[in-house]
């Protein structure tokens, strides 16, 4: 099976006409597709050849100023460590079709060499608008992370490709739920307020304003939801249905629920 390498790339954010991107951080994690589990990883600032396209001060307190990549290595010295990390395996990572891919290929370019090429490309941003759709609002990383209570984006390459991985398992286990009890827990069966219980107690909330050329906006304060009275009986009778069915499936079967997630997870990446 082939190798699955997760990754990101923070850059600066031009301003103005006739600026353009340059590359500060490249983070990847290799992840075996049939545990989806980290086997390896890859980390790495890059400095400019630009050093006044970086601020001085970072504004998302990332920590990636012009005094902490000035010493980093050009890409040119590290280029040979993330053609072998990317060259051959599937690509994945959120938004990279747009802007991650685009990133590296000008990178290589401007060193002079061929870029590292993918056998496949799985960008969870549109696996997840087909699969997932709004039940967190927006599809940000962001906001997907603060949906399921996974902490702030921290906007470092590294923390940023493990946070992508963590939303997609949890995005697979309410997919797995809802499919479990379609007529219930489904959103498109009409009865999405069960689904928004059980799912978003966590957001909905509207989004910050996106920043300026970038792919990620700041997360937003999580606002929770009451169950309303005369519901509760409801909802318990929901939840003991769907723990119900799925002991039930567990006791049936040879394999256990994380395997269900996973075979879940690998129909999101086809």
């Amino acid at each position: 099976m082939a190798e699955m390498v997760f990754f990101d790339v923070e850059t600066t954010v031009p301003h103005r006409a006739g600026q353009r991107f340059w590359m500060l951080e490249f983070g990847a994690i290799l992840v075996c597709p049939r545990k989806l589990v980290e086997v390896g990883s890859y980390c790495t600032l890059i400095r400019p050849g630009d050093l006044s396209a970086v601020p001085e001060t970072s504004g998302r307190d990332d920590g990636i100023t012009r005094q902490a990549v000035a010493t980093a290595p050009a890409f040119e010295e590290v280029a040979d460590r993330i053609y072998d990390f990317l060259n051959g395996r599937v690509w994945a990572g959120h938004n990279i079709k747009r802007f991650d891919c685009a990133r590296i290929r000008e990178a290589f370019a401007d060193a002079g060499r061929p870029a590292p090429e993918p056998i496949g490309i799985v960008d969870s941003l549109t696996v997840l608008t087909h699969q997932f759709g709004r039940r967190a609002g927006n599809l940000k990383m962001a906001t997907l992370a603060s949906y399921f209570g996974l902490g702030q984006q921290k906007h470092r390459s590294l923390d940023d490709v493990r946070m992508n991985l963590e939303v997609l398992k949890h995005c697979a286990t309410v997919l797995l739920l809802e499919s479990s009890l379609p007529q219930v827990l489904s959103c498109s069966n009409g009865l999405h307020s069960h689904s928004s219980i059980l799912t978003r107690s966590k957001a909905n909330a509207r989004s910050c304003a996106e920043e300026a050329g970038r792919k990620s906006p700041p997360t937003y304060l999580p606002t929770h939801r009451r169950v309303p009275y005369g519901k509760k009986d409801k909802l318990g009778k929901v939840i003991k249905g769907a723990t119900g069915v799925l002991c039930a499936a567990a006791r049936g079967r040879h394999y256990s629920l994380g395997v269900n997630l996973l075979k879940h997870s690998r129909s999101l990446f086809r």
